[in-house]
């Protein structure tokens, strides 16, 4: 054990929880539940093993918020009835059993929308073509469809659908819960200028792009009361367009972190392709940016893979927290791993290969032992 405490493993506070270090695990699709949107039965100890694994934070992977258009996977899980609860109610159980606190990621899929058992066809802001294709590794295949315009009646239905997800997320034992705005589902796609091309209160200038978000978090803030944590993720990047930058730059950063901040939100989480790396040409990170302007903790992710690059992030105060993803796939235990100074194990994507679900990972580690 090393005599010197790197700041990672620092304690810290989000409102009224402490984070027993600045360690989290980012959300990671695994589409490994049932067709019932229950959670499956590797996922229990899945997340168990991030808690044993010194991990002071889990954020689960995005699960979908209504019997709607909420949907994005095949195998996605869900929060939407009393089955889903209760077998989330196990998993939340075993994390906190073994010193970890876990937050619920609410996310609805808009139209990347690659499998939905309640609709069939996604909703989006705009009845616009996404980029990309499907993502194979989530079961996808071809082109994306052509979604259906949102009404404001279908807008209001998202809105209740994080409510009561949030309602349900708190019953199952989450300690929090994160609104999935970021990587080019629904609410980024409100956000983004391409896939929104309204012409009512929720398109058009920034203030109306960014609406949905608002009224999200403070109906949720009104249905699950001061003492759940309530977070936000962010990102420039999509999942089919890694290339995106907001249109205005920092100007647009500083307006979107300070209204967002205003919703009452604990605490925001931003993704880019490389946390330290400028958002725009001679700007600061995005994280960074979130910190200064949101003033309130920042999560950061983002190309994290060592001690000194999480310590970095911190020490410079471009964020409070650090959320590791690909590196906490292949070490499940990497706090423990770091604090003993023991040697970490490299990312493969054959742990990906076919399908990115926890069977093909654990067939990979059988493999590789």
């Amino acid at each position: 054990m090393k005599d010197n405490i790197s700041t990672i493993f620092s304690s810290y506070n989000i409102r009224n929880i402490t984070l027993k270090n600045r360690l989290a695990v980012a959300p990671l699709t695994r589409v490994s539940g049932n067709e019932d949107g229950t959670t499956g039965p590797l996922m229990k100890d899945y997340y168990q093993s991030f808690a044993q694994g010194g991990f002071g934070l889990i954020i689960t992977e995005g699960i979908y918020t209504d019997k709607r258009y909420s949907q994005c996977y095949k195998f996605q899980t869900g929060l939407t009835d009393e089955k889903q609860v209760s077998s989330w109610k196990t998993i939340t159980d075993a994390v906190h059993s073994s010193g970890g606190l876990i937050f619920a990621q609410l996310m609805h899929a808009g139209a990347l929308s690659q499998y939905n058992k309640y609709r069939g066809r996604g909703g989006a802001p705009s009845a616009i073509k996404p980029l990309g294709e499907e993502m194979k590794l989530y079961y996808g295949k071809g082109d994306y469809e052509v979604p259906k315009e949102m009404s404001t009646e279908d807008i209001k239905c998202v809105v209740k659908g994080f409510v009561n997800a949030a309602i349900l997320a708190k019953e199952a034992g989450f300690d929090g819960v994160e609104i999935h705005g970021a990587n080019g589902y629904l609410l980024d796609q409100f956000l983004t200028v391409y896939s929104n091309k309204r012409t009512d209160e929720y398109g058009g200038e920034l203030a109306n792009r960014l609406r949905i978000y608002q009224e999200i978090i403070t109906a949720v803030r009104a249905a699950v009361g001061s003492s759940m944590i309530i977070g936000v993720r962010f990102s420039q990047g999509k999942v089919n367009d890694t290339e995106y930058k907001w249109p205005k730059q920092t100007a647009d950063a500083k307006y979107t972190f300070e209204s967002i901040s205003r919703c009452g939100v604990d605490y925001i989480h931003t993704t880019e392709y490389i946390a330290k790396a400028p958002a725009f040409k001679d700007s600061l990170p995005l994280a960074e940016l979130a910190k200064e302007y949101g003033k309130v903790p920042v999560i950061a992710n983002g190309g994290i893979t060592h001690e000194n690059e999480a310590n970095c992030l911190i020490d410079a105060k471009q964020a409070d927290i650090v959320s590791l993803g690909k590196a906490a796939l292949a070490n499940p235990n990497w706090p423990n791993v770091v604090q003993t100074q023991q040697q970490l194990k490299a990312f493969n994507a054959e742990m990906f290969n076919p399908i990115a679900d926890l069977k093909t990972a654990n067939a990979y580690f059988k493999q590789t032992l």
